[in-house]
């Protein structure tokens, strides 16, 4: 059994819901400001606390960091240093700086460190991996990215949010950090991009709206458009491969449920692509998906857990995001060990 701490009952509310839904996971604390909100998520046996300090010396195996982005480095270095492993929700870090820290305080514990991208997990990327085993995908050649999220005044009256000090970064780093996990990992890794921001939206600090120009391995492209101002919140995904083209609904937190099309170029691959994917259905998703992966990790067993190189590629990505927009300048990947954004993107 995997005892586990949970810091911050925001979106860590979903993250309980989901150990609570998977079998090898037992939540035994809680830490929460919100003396409310943690009374309300603590039924079951599990502690309560409100000092981040409590959950650390507790007896459990795992810490699982929900809170502002501010805190997710040094909070994750805490918790590697008493020995535990981690879970951390996006973004891992606000520096590539302090990914160099997390890399040698967890390589120090001999402890893992899970980015949270449960966007990953679900039937159409299962599908999407079992086609590419199939030979069924070919070469990457294109592929369109919509974040487009309804965001106002009652999100931003949470102090952190919109903030260069709370939030680190706008809707690049927070919201359309997903969609580019997600490009990564199911086309190719980016070997360039170009990138403009903007703030047409809200009135805040940090950026609302982008357009992005990627570049990948293997020549394929991809573009990204990111805003904040939409009447609703859609994500849609259309990935066009060698021999197949996929498109997403518009479901906006779970990408990887909804309807998709998976049409090959070739009517006679049809079938068998449609057997695949009709094989796929009913895997879990989200952070259910996630966790499973997590647990398999820990337990030594095959896995497809998110890595710590995953959630650094996300923060390289990101700096390299908004060095192209004050540039003006396309920008390379991997960036070198000396770039002028190391100790981050912040104004």
């Amino acid at each position: 059994m995997i005892r586990v701490a949970i810091l911050g009952g925001g979106i860590g509310a979903q993250h309980l819901d989901a150990y609570r839904a998977l079998p090898g996971f037992e939540v035994t604390h809680l830490v929460d400001q919100d003396a409310e909100r943690c009374a309300a998520l603590c039924t079951g046996g599990i502690t309560g606390l409100t000092g981040i300090e409590d959950a650390l010396v507790a007896d459990v195996d795992l810490i699982d960091i929900c809170l502002p982005p501010h805190m997710h480095a040094p909070v994750t270095v805490a918790a590697l240093e008493a020995g535990k492993h981690v879970i951390c929700e996006k973004p891992l870090a606000t520096s590539m700086a302090q990914i160099a820290q997390m890399r040698a305080a967890a390589l120090a514990a001999g402890r893992q460190v899970f980015p949270v991208f449960q966007y990953r997990f679900g039937p159409a990327f299962a599908a999407l991996a079992a086609l590419r085993e199939a030979g069924l995908l070919g070469a990457p050649r294109a592929a369109s990215l919509e974040t487009h999220w309804n965001r106002g005044a009652d999100y931003y009256a949470v102090p952190w949010r919109g903030t260069w000090a709370g939030e680190q970064g706008g809707a690049v780093l927070g919201h359309a950090i997903h969609a580019h996990d997600l490009l990564s990992h199911v086309m190719a890794p980016v070997t360039g991009l170009t990138a403009r921001l903007g703030t047409l939206v809200n009135p805040i600090e940090t950026d609302d709206t982008a357009a992005i120009l990627f570049e990948l391995a293997g020549g394929a492209l991809a573009t990204s458009s990111v805003t904040l101002g939409s009447a609703t919140d859609e994500t849609r995904l259309r990935l066009v491969y060698e021999h197949l083209t996929a498109t997403s609904g518009t479901v906006p937190y779970a990408p990887a449920e909804g309807t998709w099309r998976f049409e090959a170029r070739d009517l006679a691959m049809q079938a068998q692509v449609d057997g695949i994917v009709a094989d796929c259905a009913g895997t879990p998703s989200g952070f259910a998906g996630f966790l499973d992966h997590v647990a398999r990790a820990l337990a030594g067993q095959p896995n497809s857990a998110v890595t710590f190189d995953a959630g650094a590629a996300s923060v390289a990505l990101v700096t390299a995001i908004y060095t192209s927009h004050r540039t003006k300048a396309h920008v390379d990947l991997p960036l070198p060990d000396a770039h002028p954004m190391t100790q981050g993107w912040h104004p």
